[in-house]
């Protein structure tokens, strides 16, 4: 700057002298002294906000210790506010025609207070015109009559806040008015320090005491800095109201009460209000760094494909090339009976796998092994989960896991930004509302949008019911005595980007058909659900981050419904969502991760759908699907849980399908139907679940009305279909029931026992389609007393026996190949018909009948395996084996068979059927038990681990 030759420096502290009219005719002059007024901002612009007695800090009451972006700025933003009353000023003094003839006249300003022109507030508005000033002097001015505002006035006191209190009952008839830098308290006649039915008042700067405000529609308000201790604001049918920058403390009741539809008939200040909130900054996020990423599950694992690789026989020192057509001329099929082959030492009745003794004897013996390719899994999410976890690792979710901002999710969604920027009935914004019974209340159609406010230690925050709709955006509500925001009887609006944690009940409580929509918030540390559902509510519940609530992140039950998609839902104290007492939902795409007991829930007649979810690294089971739990499970990857991938009881009649269950440290999917009440509950978890809205017990199943929803195609038996189940802690599949149950399409590969173990099935359970392979022992074991049914299965290359049984067992036109022990083994108490199989093993006897095991054995193809085992072992003696129509192919160097008639096991026409959903269940006990289970192989101190939600 060259004037006078001064530096900027000493021009910067000459300005700072001058008064807010010179600054600003001096910022007129040219654009270097405009930009040399806007550098004052951090030194006489901010004297003038702070010196301004009808200003308080810009971030009071939240963050007073905050500076805000531009002084400067937020000092216009308060100027324009307390002029919003006089925006009518020009129509009410006279028409626009006698204005030009007519001089304007001047504002008055009438002083209240001893030694002062009038002695009393109401003498002073019987003389006063419109838009006087009236200005209240310290001192206590206390109104024996109810004030009646009939003109247009503004009343100020004069001092710091606090020095002028007013004891008065005001009704305002007029336009407009202005309060401002006051302490009302209510008269001894009436608790209403205020109230207006039509005109427009304004609030600057004043504290209210232990009394009532009302303003009736059309009427409006604009409340900024105002401080109300055990103060009940009620909006009836405001078309357009502001609270700004307040503090609410102490109330007895609702701080704020708004009731009934906005009235379609506005006064003269809506639009002006309108266009102010427009222009003033808002909370709505702003442009971020997160990535947009679509979270698309649904075409990942596919549990298998149908194979096509041809199966060749040949000698492991001189192999040959797989063949494609039918045996050459010059093989030989040889009919061998048991009598006249010299039986070799096979292993005994255990299904381990084989001592490494055993590949090392007889080297110059040939071992006719299989070239074939082992279904295995199929790559899911990028990959990300198909190999091992890694001991210790950071969790690494690839990039289609990763949530969206808020302001991302806006953009996608259209409807909800529309709810985001609109402005109708009460706007609160950046208030803190602390100990007191409730923050704001919205019924009977009333609207309200909540933005930027502190709720802290209070009964609950917001409560909205009677179809009601609330807008609630970058909130922290925390410490609640009951739920946080509670949502009843219809009620419905968008929660988003809001901090919802520690209060003593749900984050976010929905019911009695209420339908919001609860975007990116952030909801933890509650004491206990982070949202529940229940009573008939809805609710889209999207991209929010649930985590470490003491119990269920999000609780579903007595015919909840909502739509539950794509949050991370993780660290859980509990489960991570929790469906019982007949609940229901969508439940697809969420990341469910180190929750304490288990990932997902279902029991007690809860009928949920889950889809595409991520379930992974939980501290005990992925799904439990307990007593009377029914519902669909379909394309869920379930990784690395620490007990079972999925748990669950044959009675509840659940369907699991399309799913990818892997590197979970007991079994992969576990089916039960006994279950142990003699237990104590885990984690303290033996309290009733309250459910009432302030805390108090309430019973909800009187209040239930039946859905509207179309009923789903029953099932009358579990079903556990296409999915892949792979490198699990104990078997693929376990077994443990007294229900029918149906296992069909499935790649159960490389799990550290057992591909199938069945312990206990009094019913027939039936095992079809399916690719079992490579497993630590045996492909399947079938226990004592069990009834199953294999048919169309491939069984192939597992360490152990191809099939072990004890039980009453039907084994037809399976393919068992390559596996180390025998491919089929039939133990003493066995009654088994073993019909049109294709089997070979690669160590031992294609069939080995041990004792006096009752069996028919009849129309299979059974291959030699190594040169010195025999084809068919059986003991002598045994009467009950009958062996019929077999053919026994003993190798030649010049021989080569495939499987081409039919190709190799299994074969499917549709490899993946259609989703079916289970049937609703019906209610039972209310106290949760615990069920248990013996764990094969000691895993687990002979019990399952499972998950508990009360």
């Amino acid at each position: 700057m060259e004037a006078g030759g001064l530096p900027v420096e000493l021009w910067r502290m000459i300005l700072a002298y001058l008064p807010l009219p010179d600054l600003g005719r001096c910022s007129l002059v040219c654009r270097a002294w405009r930009e040399l007024i806007l550098s004052l901002d951090r030194t006489r612009w901010r004297q003038l906000y702070l010196g301004c007695a009808e200003c308080r800090h810009p971030n009071w009451p939240n963050q007073p210790d905050v500076e805000p972006e531009s002084w400067r700025e937020a000092f216009k933003q308060h100027y324009l506010a307390s002029k919003t009353w006089t925006k009518n000023a020009a129509i009410l003094e006279t028409s626009v025609c006698f204005s030009l003839f007519r001089r304007r006249r001047t504002r008055r300003t009438l002083s209240v207070g001893p030694g002062h022109e009038f002695h009393s507030l109401g003498s002073a508005l019987a003389m006063s015109s419109l838009f006087d000033r009236i200005l209240l002097f310290p001192g206590l001015h206390e109104e024996q009559g109810e004030i009646i505002l009939k003109v247009p006035v503004e009343i100020v006191g004069h001092g710091k806040l606090g020095e002028v209190a007013l004891l008065a009952s005001i009704d305002q008839q007029c336009s407009t008015t202005r309060l401002c830098n006051l302490v009302f308290m209510p008269a001894w006649f009436s608790p209403f320090m205020f109230k207006t039915t039509s005109g427009h008042v304004q609030f600057d700067n004043c504290n209210f005491e232990n009394g009532h405000i009302q303003v009736h529609g059309p009427g409006t308000c604009q409340v900024k800095f105002c401080s109300f201790k055990n103060t009940h604001v009620f909006l009836h049918n405001v078309p357009l109201c502001v609270l700004e920058n307040c503090e609410f403390v102490g109330s007895e009741n609702n701080s704020v009460t708004v009731e009934g539809h906005p009235s379609s008939e506005n006064n003269w200040a809506y639009t002006h209000l309108l266009g102010l909130i427009r222009s003033s900054p808002g909370v709505l996020p702003t442009e971020d760094s997160d990535s947009l990423m679509s979270l698309d599950l649904e075409s990942r694992d596919q549990a298998w494909s149908p194979r096509t690789c041809g199966i060749v026989i040949e000698g492991s020192q001189s192999p040959t090339s797989p063949a494609t057509g039918s045996p050459r001329a010059g093989s030989r099929e040889a009919e061998v009976g048991s009598n006249g082959e010299r039986v070799a030492r096979t292993p005994d009745s255990s299904d381990g796998g084989l001592s490494p003794s055993g590949e090392d004897e007889d080297e110059d013996q040939l071992t006719y092994r299989l070239s074939y390719q082992v279904q295995g899994p199929r790559p899911v999410l990028g990959g990300s989960f198909l190999g091992p976890p890694l001991p210790g690792a950071s969790i690494q979710l690839p990039s289609c896991l990763v949530l969206n901002s808020l302001r991302q999710e806006l953009q996608k969604d259209r409807e909800a930004m529309a709810l985001a920027s609109s402005v109708q009935g009460c706007l609160i914004r950046k208030c803190l509302f602390q100990d007191g019974k409730g923050g704001v209340f919205v019924c009977s159609y009333g609207r309200a949008k909540m933005e930027g406010n502190i709720f802290r230690n209070l009964t609950y925050a917001v409560r909205c019911i009677h179809n009601s709709k609330i807008i609630m955006l970058r909130n922290h509500i925390h410490h609640c005595r009951a739920s946080g925001i509670f949502l009843r009887l219809e009620g419905g609006g968008l929660i988003a980007g809001n901090n919802i944690c520690h209060n003593a009940e749900a984050g976010v409580d929905i019911r009695k058909k209420s339908n919001p929509l609860i975007l990116c918030n952030q909801i933890h540390h509650g004491l206990r659900s982070g949202i529940v559902v229940l009573g008939n509510g809805k609710g889209i519940i999207r991209n929010n981050q649930i985590f470490s609530n003491k119990e269920a992140g999000v609780y579903i039950l007595y015919h909840g419904n909502p739509v539950v998609s794509r949050n991370h839902i993780f660290k859980g104290h509990a489960a991570g969502i929790a469906v019982s007492e007949s609940g229901r939902g969508l439940i697809t795409e969420n990341v469910i991760r180190e929750n304490q007991w288990g990932g997902v829930d279902i029991r007690r007649g809860g009928v949920p759908i889950l889809r595409s979810n991520l379930i992974c690294f939980g501290y005990s089971d992925g799904v439990v699907v307990g007593d009377e739990g029914k519902g669909l499970l379909e394309g869920n990857t379930i990784y690395a849980n620490k007990g079972c991938g999925v748990w669950m009881m044959a009675s509840s009649l659940p369907h699991v399908t399309s799913n990818h269950v892997s590197y979970n440290g007991l079994y992969g999917v576990a089916v039960f139907s006994q279950k142990d009440g003699s237990g104590e509950l885990p984690g303290g978890h033996g309290a009733q679940e309250n459910f009432s809205e302030d805390g108090d017990a309430v019973l909800w199943e009187t209040e239930l009305e039946k859905d509207d929803d179309p009923p789903r195609r029953p099932i009358t038996t579990a079903l556990v279909e296409s999915n892949s189940v792979n490198h699990n802690g104990a078997s693929g599949l376990y077994i443990q029931s007294s229900e029918a149950l149906h296992i069909v399409t499935n790649v159960i590969h490389a799990n550290r026992v057992r591909g199938i173990t069945v312990a206990q099935s009094s019913q027939l359970t039936r095992v079809a389609n399916n690719s079992i392979s490579c497993n630590r022992q045996s492909g399947v074991k079938i226990e004592a007393q069990c009834k199953v049914e294999l048919r169309g299965n491939g069984i192939y290359d597992n360490r152990g026996h191809g099939i072990i049984t004890k039980g009453d067992s039907t084994v037809m036109e399976n393919d068992i190949i390559g596996n180390r022990g025998s491919g089929l083994q039939l133990l003493p108490t066995s009654d088994t018909k073993v019909i049109r199989n294709r089997i070979h093993s690669l160590r031992a006897s294609g069939i080995a009948v041990q004792g006096h095991a009752q069996a028919l054995v009849q129309e299979n193809t059974i291959f030699q395996g190594k040169s010195s085992k025999s084809i068919f072992q059986q003991s002598s003696g045994n009467q009950a084996c009958v062996i019929q129509n077999n053919r026994l192919l003993v190798f030649k160097k010049s021989d080569t068979w495939c499987l081409v008639n039919p190709p190799a096991r299994p074969h499917l026409e549709n490899p993946l059927r259609g989703p079916s959903a289970a049937h609703g269940g019906q209610k039972v006990t209310a106290m949760a038990t615990r069920i248990t289970a013996h764990v094969e192989g000691g895993y687990h101190s002979k019990r399952s681990i499972f998950c508990t939600i009360l």
